[in-house]
């Protein structure tokens, strides 16, 4: 289940010149929280960078770096069960992993829910979407970058690797 899939992405976004662009990471980023902070910091943005990241049909991860500060969000921590990115964002964030006793049935977010609250997406949209069982991850990412104002960047990002 750890496998990367065509659907796996990981995108940078940043503003340049009053406008918002986006460029599409190495699928191998998508397994490792490590690189995807480093890729991010490697960015120069005026307003910091925005990464997002879908895995399979199971979990989203955005992260923010401002800065020194690192805001992290993860759509499902249950998910840190089975793929290693969502786990090591919980080890991150200094959240235990869920065992197997603990009820795996309920989508949990996890981090920063306000992360893009300043951009206009608050705690409960946030927490909204990331339980939103009849989206998958990469819907939910393009329904935030809608909402942000960056939508036809990442679209154009997302094409240009996986095809409309």
């Amino acid at each position: 289940m750890t496998d990367v899939s065509s659907t796996d992405f990981a995108v940078v976004v940043y503003r340049e010149d009053d406008a918002w662009e986006a460029e599409l990471l190495p699928t191998a980023l998508t397994g490792n929280l490590e690189g995807l902070i480093h890729a991010l910091r490697q960015q120069p943005s005026i307003g910091g960078t925005i990464g997002l990241v879908a895995v399979g049909d199971d979990f989203f991860v955005a992260l923010r770096i401002i800065g020194s500060q690192v805001s992290v969000f993860l759509s499902d921590l249950t998910a840190s069960v089975d793929w290693p990115l969502a786990r090591q964002v919980l080890d991150y964030l200094d959240i235990p992993v869920p065992d197997d006793d603990d009820d795996l049935d309920q989508v949990l977010p996890a981090g920063d829910l306000s992360i893009f609250a300043d951009l206009g997406i608050d705690e409960m949209d946030l927490g909204a979407l990331s339980g939103d069982l009849d989206m998958f991850p990469d819907e939910a990412l393009e329904s935030i970058a809608r909402r942000l104002g960056f939508g036809p960047a990442l679209k154009r990002a997302l094409d240009g690797a996986l095809g409309p």
